[in-house]
């Protein structure tokens, strides 16, 4: 469960505030709006990167505002794969975890097996990004906060690494929050639907509610505009 309660956070000249929304246990939220909304910087404040400076944040039931990022249970996959230029796939894979039959399962079902062995630098975007994947599933986590994860694969291996990401929620009852530009995914993956703009909640709830005629105008409006883009 993820629930944020008037949460704030300041990062450089931008604010996030007044920010509530809740996404059950094993729940998939989705969220979505224009370009500087601060989608990154509520994942970075949902996993520690980033710290409150006002508003409560419950992780499955518990209050982390003093908890540090390694002790909150979180993956968290950037758009970018940001992974360690130094180390192989294999051992990018299983940082930061202990079961190591786990990590090559995880890698096996996103098809980065086969890279075990190379180098990161000889890697292509959506290989690294299946890496960035693996590497985040590996340790099993409670919260899942993908930051467009999916944008670097090609469409047919990005509707493969989608559906296991959703069976991976589904069979481990991870809770996932997911940043997205792509508004046929959030309808079909989002179980919570969360609109920002400029650090604020526009609308926070079922994406039927979001997508539907029953928008409220100003939601309906960006949405629309956002689309003939």
């Amino acid at each position: 469960m993820i629930e944020a309660t008037d949460i704030a956070v300041r990062a450089g000249d931008f604010a996030l505030s007044g920010i509530t929304f809740c996404v059950p246990r094993g729940g998939y939220g989705v969220v979505i709006g224009p370009a500087g909304a601060g989608k990154t910087t509520l994942l970075e404040t949902i996993s520690g990167v980033l710290p409150l400076t006002a508003g409560t944040l419950r992780l499955d039931g518990r209050d982390v505002r003093h908890v540090p990022p390694e002790q909150r249970r979180i993956g968290l996959v950037y758009q970018h794969s940001y992974l360690f230029p130094h180390l192989r796939v294999g051992e990018n894979i299983t940082y930061g975890t202990s079961d190591g039959a786990q990590a090559r399962a995880v890698a096996e079902r996103f098809g980065a097996d086969g890279l075990w062995d190379r180098a990161v630098r000889g890697l292509s975007g959506g290989e690294q990004q299946l890496v960035a994947l693996s590497r985040a599933l590996a340790r099993r986590p409670s919260v899942l906060l993908l930051d467009e994860p999916f944008v670097a694969l090609d469409p047919r291996r990005r509707s493969q690494v989608r559906r296991e990401v959703r069976a991976l929620h589904r069979e481990w009852g991870m809770t996932v929050l997911h940043v997205t530009h792509d508004f046929s995914e959030a309808r079909r993956l989002g179980d919570v639907a969360i609109l920002l703009d400029a650090g604020r909640v526009l609308h926070a709830g079922r994406p039927a509610d979001l997508f539907g005629p029953g928008a409220p105008p100003r939601v309906a409006a960006f949405l629309g505009a956002d689309e003939g883009d």
